[in-house]
């Protein structure tokens, strides 16, 4: 199983380290790349998988992780993505728990040490797929390309198209996957430690390899794969088997595979094993998943929605150059790739079919060279860094069902670990043909490791903040109406709605049926009173989607502003109507209830918006305000104090309650009521004023004097405040002229 001494390693300009040594520089590298990342914030999709995912509360029971999905929907949602990686969401849960809430230092640190222990462990998958499989005495690997298995660690801790997967901290699922994708691989190979060819192998550790591998699953789907990896290795490194020889043997019907040698190994029953394992884990997950795949849009993945076949294959392969151009020049980095940001090939003589048949040209070079080279240490290092290059890589491949982007460069983590096999092998062996070129090829080994530590280190400071990570991709893909979206959205957060309105109709410009951001830039307008240009916007909106409920309710509430109080109860019945559960669509009809003198329905929409979000204090505190001014003062008060139970540090609605006691001449519960809402919220003019009213009629003058003061002290124009304190003024002048 052990092969020669790799004839290529020793010419490699590098220092040969003992394996601790080696691993340590490796992990050190890994960690610069990457450690200006560490006090990055929530970006892009964290916000969903993270800061909006109530999986990972502690008020959240713990089973929800593996009945909901990686987002926090349920699985058997419509709109689930039905991504399955609870382990994953587990360690989320742990963060949040350790960190006290979502302070994402804490994350970020996390993902950051798992790449540099992963990148670390690859120096023992990539001693073992190079030079074979050989313990020493005491049981540790032995490696035959001691400097190979460094250079392409190197390569691997330091690759830039790692900065998704290491910076964003939804990547988490790449990492988790990759480091049981490694273990259930290493694991596999202790099924043979101390064997030769012909010895029994250990069935317990082939177990422990699936269960690793289950555990990579359910970390991301993409974990499945290692089985392929693990039966291709046992094929031409346990078994020896030269596939070139079987593949000729088979096709002459000449010398047939010998069953009896391949159950005298064990091969059969190792292979029967992995199949029987990964037929089951499929089946468990697509049970999970509901028998049925996950619903994507002709946005998420364009060329999945071609018009032929051929397109389609066409356009896929395109999709294939462009991934492999980012493991080989990964200068030009997205955070999205959809949109618009690669269009479509629709016909033959696209000059981009170049690059298709380019690739193809490489591929088929690489694979001729793997199966057909006379050189045995040259095939087998070929043929299974081709192995660990394409194997992770197909379940995003669109062969064996449709995926959800275009391109995605997280996906590509584990596959970049074959690239850098076949780089490191190609210098080592460049260095081995050319020993006069030796300086020029160190020069170029490290200047390349430069290259991608530098890049690694820009990259990671742009996914540090929403602007920065937004900006960048501007260059990268300016046709892309989802970057355009995104910049938008985060100046719009930030306050800037002038500059978020150009990039939000840059975004419906480029994708004129781009309803997230019509409704985006429906709100700001409605938001500076362009309530006519809003309503349009929002109006093809849900014409284009009939059931974004966000859309509907935001059309009720332009209406509600242009007085179509029609229209609007009908718009907010719409959004209902496709989201039963929408407390702020409640609230808002409840609003317009209100407007137009229908007390009773207003109440009724407040009430199941309380139901729905027991929290939702707005529509708590205009239930008491709205009962205080028809009258209700018993009825408000209980509403109050229930509310209060739910939300005692609310101090919008102590300011309400407090002022339904004082008509009541509950003086003192109210006096406790408006002082607890000023020591919360102290500098309410409002409050002080309605304070100083309550004193000004319980009689303590001086109180009511001071808050009058203050009240105006904090607005001057405070409606009613001035009158009542001058009117308090004036009493108090009578009776000091009253008094002997």
């Amino acid at each position: 199983m052990a092969l020669p001494d790799v004839y290529w390693d020793h010419q490699i300009p590098l220092p040969k380290l003992t394996p601790v040594q080696a691993k340590v520089t490796v992990a050190l590298v890994a960690l610069l790349c990457f450690i200006n990342s560490y006090d990055g914030e929530f970006v892009f999709d964290d916000s969903e998988a993270i800061v909006n995912n109530k999986d990972l509360k502690p008020t959240t029971p713990l089973n929800n992780i593996w009945s909901n999905d990686f987002w926090g929907s349920n699985l058997s949602s419509n709109s689930s993505h039905k991504s399955y990686r609870p382990l994953t969401v587990l360690t989320f849960r742990l963060n949040y728990l350790v960190a006290g809430g979502l302070h994402p230092v804490g994350f970020h640190v996390l993902n950051i040490v798992l790449h540099a222990v992963i990148s670390a462990l690859m120096i023992d998958v990539f001693a073992i797929l190079i030079g074979g499989l050989a313990y020493d005495e005491k049981g540790v690997i032995f490696n035959h390309a001691p400097k190979t298995s460094l250079l392409a660690a190197l390569f691997f801790a330091a690759h830039p198209v790692h900065t998704e997967s290491v910076a964003g901290i939804v990547g988490r699922a790449d990492l988790l996957c990759a480091l049981f994708f490694q273990l259930s691989f290493l694991t596999y190979c202790k099924a043979f430690r101390g064997s030769a060819r012909n010895d029994r192998f250990s069935v317990q550790w082939v177990v422990v390899s699936l269960t690793l591998c289950a555990a990579a699953m359910l970390c991301k789907e993409q974990g499945i794969t290692v089985l392929g990896v693990n039966a291709a290795f046992d094929v031409l490194v346990i078994c020896n088997v030269n596939v070139y020889e079987l593949s000729q043997r088979l096709l002459l019907r000449k010398n047939p595979l010998d069953v009896c040698e391949m159950l005298r190994t064990g091969l059969l029953t190792r292979l029967t094993l992995m199949g029987l394992g990964g037929l089951l884990m499929l089946y468990a997950r697509w049970r999970i998943m509901g028998t049925g795949p996950p619903a994507f849009t002709e946005v998420d993945n364009p060329a999945s929605f071609a018009d032929n076949l051929f397109l389609r294959i066409v356009n896929y392969n395109y999709y294939y150059s462009l991934n492999a151009w980012l493991l080989l020049c990964p200068w030009w980095l997205c955070f999205d790739w959809s949109m618009g940001c690669v269009p479509l090939i629709r016909s033959p003589a696209d000059w981009r079919m170049v690059w298709l048949l380019l690739m193809w040209c490489i591929l088929i070079g690489l694979v001729g060279q793997a199966l057909c080279s006379q050189d045995s240490q040259r095939r087998r290092t070929l043929t299974l860094g081709l192995v660990l290059l394409l194997v992770p890589f197909l379940p995003a491949s669109n062969m064996f069902f449709r995926v959800g982007f275009v391109i995605a460069e997280r996906v590509l983590y584990l596959s970049s670990a074959g690239y850098c096999l076949l780089l490191a092998y190609s210098l080592g062996h460049c260095c081995y043909c050319w020993t006069r070129y030796r300086k020029l090829l160190c020069a170029s080994v490290f200047a390349l490791l430069c290259v991608y530590v530098a890049r690694c280190a820009l990259r990671s400071h742009q996914w540090r903040t929403e602007q920065s990570l937004f900006s960048s991709a501007l260059s990268v893909c300016p046709l892309n109406a989802k970057v355009h979206y995104n910049v938008g959205k985060n100046l719009a957060d930030k306050g800037n709605s002038t500059a978020a309105i150009r990039y939000y109709r840059e975004a419906v410009r480029l994708h004129p049926t781009y309803v997230h951001a019509m409704n985006n830039l429906g709100n700001i307008l409605k938001e500076r009173n362009e309530l006519i240009e809003a309503e349009q916007l929002l109006s093809k909106a849900v014409s284009i989607q009939p059931d974004f409920a966000a859309a509907w309710m935001n059309l009720g509430i332009v209406q509600n502003s242009l007085q179509k109080f029609d229209e609007a109860e009908q718009s907010y019945w719409s959004a209902i109507r496709f989201r039963k559960k929408y407390p702020d669509c409640y609230y808002n009809l409840g609003r317009l209830y209100a407007d137009q003198n229908r007390h009773v329905d207003a109440l009724n929409a407040w009430r199941n918006a309380t139901v729905l979000k027991p929290d939702h204090s707005l529509a708590w505190n205009n239930m008491v305000i709205l009962l205080d001014n028809t009258g209700n003062l018993g009825q408000a008060e209980l509403i109050g104090r229930e509310a209060l139970k739910l939300l005692p540090n609310d101090h919008t609605i102590m300011f309400s309650l407090a002022n339904v006691l004082g008509k009541l001449q509950k003086y003192k519960e109210s006096e406790g009521f408006f002082l607890h809402a000023l020591r919360i919220n102290p500098n309410a003019a409002s409050c002080h004023g309605n304070l100083a009213v309550l004193y000004h009629r319980w009689g303590k003058l001086e109180l009511a004097k001071k808050h009058y003061e203050l009240s105006l002290t904090l607005d001057p124009e405070a409606p009613g405040t001035r009158d009542n304190y001058n009117m308090l003024r004036r009493k108090l002048d009578q009776l000091k002229r009253s008094t002997p």
